[in-house]
């Protein structure tokens, strides 16, 4: 699969970030949802403008971009009391 296809990087879109063609969500966003334990399945019923070939890219995008040397960075809210 060629993740061309399906992941661009716009910067009037998301600051540039990585997004699945045509929709704002980032490769980091499903990224996240998947950190967080979400299954493939779920992404897909959750937002149904996505399909598997797109989950399949994202993590060719990442196979191919950590093989460069690349990095994709994740920021994580913290939730501080007090």
């Amino acid at each position: 699969m060629d993740w061309k296809d399906r992941i661009v990087s716009d910067k009037n879109v998301l600051l540039g970030k990585p997004t699945i063609k045509g929709t704002r969500i980032s490769v980091e966003f499903i990224l996240e949802r998947l950190a967080n334990g979400w299954t493939e399945e779920k992404i897909l019923l959750s937002y149904p403008r996505l399909k598997k070939e797109d989950l399949q890219a994202v993590f060719s995008y990442l196979n191919d971009n950590e093989g460069l040397g690349g990095h994709l960075e994740i920021r994580y809210g913290l939730n501080k009391r007090g």
